[in-house]
């Protein structure tokens, strides 16, 4: 069983008692950094998002039953204090717990549901190579996004792309997405850009990333760009709990070199996954 499996077999048989990130990761055999990327990449959610949806979701499910003692559903469900859950609840459906028990009408509501655990497995990738990075300089164009949120990415794309082979100091004719600075909550940074001998004379608007010397394992994911996401659960479900290798906290790049076609988005992009010595 995939450590996504994991996961939400423990978070479905426990979310009514205190579950931490912690715990769940335990239960999947695999570290919170995996666990968090993994599930991100596989639900579009965070691991703790999902939890507090599935919890509101079935809280809700009482209070149109007619609950007749709010602080109660909201102590069932893992909320100290009525003012806690009034505020988790609002921000999840738009109502309050009173109006919806007053209602007792769930169709206006989007509830979260369990996610299926036999979802068709993801797309299977050839083997990996195993590279050490040298020390990489990346210029390009940024932003902060989530797991549940990445629309902005394609426009960081579009900004870039005009200044492909002008960019001081660029090396080579190779495209690199970057992402970094992970979080257990799904957000990272994403950089488009350009690999560069130094940054010293770069314009102003470039943002200027420093990756580290780094081992990778550097898969080939050959296909549309839309398909790449079920490259990365690919990585992330099957690949690595099977490997016995460990994932880094280090930045995973995707490169796109002359295999690449980005005028259809279709070819080979190299993804470069950091992994621990």
């Amino acid at each position: 069983m995939d450590p996504i499996k994991k996961a939400l077999w423990c978070i479905e048989s426990r979310f009514t008692a205190p579950l931490s990130l912690d715990e769940i990761a335990e239960a999947s055999g695999v570290s919170r950094f995996h666990l968090s990327r993994a599930f991100g990449v596989a639900t579009g959610r965070s691991v703790m998002r999902y939890v507090r949806e599935r919890r509101l979701s079935e809280a809700a499910r009482r209070l149109a039953e007619g609950a007749p003692d709010i602080l109660q559903v909201a102590l069932d469900w893992g909320y100290g204090s009525h003012e806690a859950f009034t505020r988790a609840f609002r921000e999840q459906f738009g109502v309050t717990p009173e109006d919806l028990r007053a209602r007792r009408d769930l169709s206006a509501l989007t509830l979260v549901e369990p996610l299926s655990m036999h979802d068709i497995s993801p797309t299977t990738l050839a083997e990996p190579r195993f590279v050490t990075g040298k020390l990489l300089l990346f210029a390009g164009f940024g932003g902060h996004f989530s797991v549940d949120n990445t629309a902005g990415i394609p426009l960081l794309w579009q900004k870039i792309v005009p200044h492909f082979g002008h960019i001081p100091g660029q090396i080579g004719h190779a495209a690199y997405g970057v992402s970094h600075n992970c979080d257990d909550q799904g957000a990272f940074d994403y950089l488009a850009g350009v690999e560069v001998s130094s940054f010293s004379d770069l314009p102003q608007e470039f943002e200027r990333l420093r990756v580290p010397e780094q081992h990778y394992a550097v898969f080939e994911y050959d296909g549309h760009i839309t398909g790449i996401k079920q490259a990365f659960e690919f990585i992330w479900r099957e690949w690595l709990p099977k490997s016995g290798r460990e994932p880094a906290l280090g930045a995973t790049l995707e490169r796109m070199d002359e295999r690449f076609n980005g005028a259809t988005g279709n070819g080979v992009v190299e993804i470069w996954l950091a992994l621990k010595g």
